[in-house]
């Protein structure tokens, strides 16, 4: 457990190839098993390897927390069935929607999930229900990707350096620890920069010391 650097064959966004639940890390073929170590390392949590679709971008296409994990429709059959192998005590369930990046869109923790605007009434509802949580429809620094542009663990929450003083407001009513950051020397894409969760924290190869130092603190590291 701790707060490190990586980068996957060389690609500092990092984030795009993995994620991690306090409980579980689902992560692409991209990653080496060095990679993989730093993930069991850091986080304190065993890795499952998955594709979607063939493609190994699983922090863009997934979301998960403890309770749950979100495949987007596009998933084949096959690959469903090897990551409900890989997490039998977890529920794993494919989502149809057209906003089918779902690790860019919602970004989640084991108690609420912030979700792109985009996503109708009940594609929210449906988000709600699959993962457990408390849902809020959520822009944050005028980006509807919450997921690919902040970072959220059960310990605190990361949010881009355009966030508003009325979305920081509106999330710290519900999350107590918070900063702003940006990571991979500037990028704003934070949490496709980072895998995390509440025991550790790994970053791209880019991220600044400051960087790394501001997103650490959001988290409570």
């Amino acid at each position: 457990m701790g707060v490190g650097k990586v980068d996957v064959r060389g690609n500092s966004f990092i984030g795009a190839f993995g994620l991690a639940t306090d409980s579980f890390s689902l992560i692409g073929n991209s990653l080496s098993a060095g990679n993989e170590k730093m993930v069991n390392e850091f986080l304190g949590v065993d890795t499952a390897r998955i594709s979607i679709d063939g493609s190994d971008l699983i922090g863009v296409y997934a979301v998960a927390n403890s309770n749950a994990v979100l495949l987007p429709e596009i998933t084949t059959d096959l690959e469903l069935k090897n990551a409900r192998s890989l997490l039998p005590n977890v529920r794993v369930e494919a989502f149809r929607t057209d906003l089918n990046a779902l690790g860019n869109n919602i970004l989640a923790n084991d108690k609420i999930a912030l979700v792109n605007s985009a996503y109708s009434g009940e594609e929210e509802k449906r988000i709600g229900d699959a993962l457990g949580v408390e849902t809020l429809k959520l822009d944050i620094g005028g980006l509807p990707t919450v997921g690919a542009s902040n970072i959220l663990t059960n310990k605190g929450i990361v949010l881009n350096n355009r966030a508003s003083e009325q979305e920081i407001e509106a999330v710290a009513k519900r999350i107590s620890s918070y900063s702003q950051s940006t990571a991979n020397l500037g990028s704003l894409s934070i949490r496709l920069s980072a895998i995390s969760n509440s025991r550790g924290l790994l970053v791209g190869s880019e991220t600044t010391g400051f960087e790394m130092a501001r997103i650490a603190e959001g988290l409570g590291l």
